[in-house]
């Protein structure tokens, strides 16, 4: 039998116009900027002051990433056209795919197989622009900064603490440390400097975590550049530059609108660096999708002790928001990595393995229901090598936490293939829950990153070299120490050592360095080497992406 591609299937279905989307969750055509046939913006300015009563909230998360794969995404996607499948007014809130993962190794981020959202070619290139405005509203900034020191340096800026890099929405490592200003004065003054993804730049997070155009722009200048000779923080005000920014990124703050193969809307919005920052869509995407749609589908990066601690702890916090269910995607392919087999023999069955690989999924339910205090449903992302004993393994370490089980098909076959998790999805939301965060904005910075290490990953405490120590002093000094903290760790354990994969206990994470995103609102806690600017692969997927003569576009996947 021969697979069609994701972008093979994405282009055997016909789009619904937009407009048709819009209506389906109450949108008016006067309230959308269209991007030709079916692609939108929703127009914040146009909406009604008063809302209705918000949809119930969905967050699905999963355990530990493995090379395997989890397919979150398209579980995601899958279960929003379950959803809609079974007659709830259903939607979707996802972020956008960066160019760099895109020409790289990982490919488009729209789904996969029959559970994707369209048009995905145009979502995973240049979509409406919103990451070319972040990027230049972030260069901008930087420009402002190097010409302010050009021209005589009147706020005394020390150029050795400068933290502003530019930006560009592509894997690039020959940019990661570069050294400008070179060739004499009229060329501006000589530093050591580098570039990020643009999807680390502080500038995603705060138009993810905005709530409104003049919010954007409060948040825009308290953002931190660099510090002067006496150690006093230089912000973006200071060089009057949030006013400018704020300007470039007037349209790319309304969320957008698409849809899913299936005809469900899809509010795809934002993207920021699920490490350096909170890894999730705009706060505004998933306000207007809550106020449009009765249950709402939304997703956060990486396994559940990254994305979903900090959707909980940092976006729901700040936008008050409230999941009513989660869902936790698993594979067996991925349990049996997490129980020792290597990727290049996860098909024959290994029922031992299988359990093996179980105690990681167990200590993320144990996350999201005893820390959280979240109803969840385990949702099985299926694939043709699963095999009845490993998924009853499966069942039963579910069945002693007491948490359902569904199989979820929705790769190949849609939303037909997420009928069961969507229906257990809508029972859950019915259920009690308790929900709280893990730390409170009072705790000090170290008790709070004490709190995640302890209660989140299993660990047992953390050690903060000097730097750390210098810089957490700092942050409480300049009045910081109330903000909430955003972990940046490796996606692969629980702990800071890649290496340890399952559910490692009794470790300890050293915190190397602690810095503020003054205008998103946290402190980062870096725990190893984070790489804010990706490199392309030996064999990068761009080789392979084509278009031909009547512009019809291959290789995407």
């Amino acid at each position: 039998m021969t697979h069609l591609s994701d972008i093979e299937i994405a282009n055997s279905v016909t789009p619904r116009p937009i407009e048709d989307i819009a209506a389906s969750v109450g949108l008016k055509p006067e309230q959308l900027f269209r991007y030709g046939h079916h692609i939108a913006k929703v127009d914040l300015a146009s909406l009604p002051k008063e809302a209705s009563k918000p949809g119930k909230l969905v967050l699905v998360t999963a355990i530990t990433p493995t090379p395997a794969g989890e397919g979150k995404t398209t579980t995601s996607v899958g279960l929003a056209d379950a959803l809609t499948l079974i007659g709830k007014k259903a939607a979707i809130a996802l972020r956008e795919p960066s160019l760099g993962p895109v020409f790289g190794v990982k490919g488009g981020a729209a789904g996969g197989g029959y559970a994707q959202v369209i048009p995905m070619e145009d979502i995973n290139l240049h979509f409406t622009g919103d990451f070319h405005a972040i990027g230049a509203a972030n260069n901008l900034l930087a420009a402002m900064l190097d010409n302010h020191i050009h021209h005589g340096n009147a706020l005394g800026i020390d150029s050795r603490r400068i933290t502003w890099k530019r930006v560009v929405d592509m894997n690039d490592r020959q940019l990661r440390h570069i050294v400008n200003g070179l060739q004499g004065k009229i060329n501006g003054v000589p530093r050591e400097d580098g570039y990020d993804i643009t999807v680390a730049s502080e500038i995603m997070a705060v138009l993810c975590l905005s709530t409104s155009l003049s919010d954007l722009k409060e948040r825009l200048a308290r953002i931190i550049v660099a510090y002067t000779f006496d150690g006093r923080p230089v912000t973006a005000a200071d060089l009057k530059a949030e006013g400018a920014m704020a300007t470039l990124l007037k349209n790319a703050i309304n969320p957008n609108l698409v849809q899913t193969l299936e005809g469900t809307p899809a509010f795809v919005h934002g993207g920021p660096f699920a490490n350096i920052a909170h890894g999730c869509n705009s706060v505004l995407a998933t306000k207007l999708a809550l106020r449009q749609a009765d249950y709402v589908v939304t997703e956060a990066g990486f396994g559940a002790d990254l994305g979903a601690e900090k959707f909980l702890d940092i976006k729901c916090r700040l936008a008050d928001l409230e999941p009513d269910a989660v869902v936790l995607v698993a594979t067996i392919r991925a349990l049996k990595m997490h129980g020792g087999v290597p990727k290049t023999d996860l098909g024959p069955e290994n029922v031992e393995a299988v359990k093996a690989g179980l105690p990681n999924l167990d200590k993320h339910l144990a996350t999201i229901q005893e820390a959280f205090g979240l109803p969840v449903v385990v949702a099985i992302n299926k694939f043709p090598t699963d095999t009845e004993a490993e998924l009853e393994a499966v069942y039963q370490a579910c069945k002693a936490r007491g948490v359902d089980v569904s199989i979820s098909d929705v790769w190949g076959q849609g939303g037909a293939g997420g009928r069961d998790l969507a229906e257990k999805v809508v029972a859950l939301t019915e259920a009690a829950k308790d929900f709280r965060y893990i730390y409170d904005l009072g705790d000090s910075i170290q008790d709070k990153i004490t709190k995640i290490v302890q209660k989140v990953y299993g660990g047992a405490g953390i050690s903060l070299t000097p730097a750390a120590k210098r810089e957490l002093k700092e942050l409480e000094d300049l009045g910081f120490g109330q903000l909430p903290i955003c972990m940046a760790k490796t996606q692969y354990s629980f702990s800071d050592n890649a290496s340890l994969i399952g559910a490692p206990k009794d470790f300890t994470v050293t915190i190397k360095k602690l810095k503020v995103s003054a205008g998103a609102g946290f402190i980062v806690a870096l725990t190893g080497d984070i790489m804010t600017m990706p490199g392309l692969p030996k064999s990068p997927a761009a080789e392979r992406i084509d278009i031909d003569a009547d512009g019809k576009v291959t290789g995407l996947f």
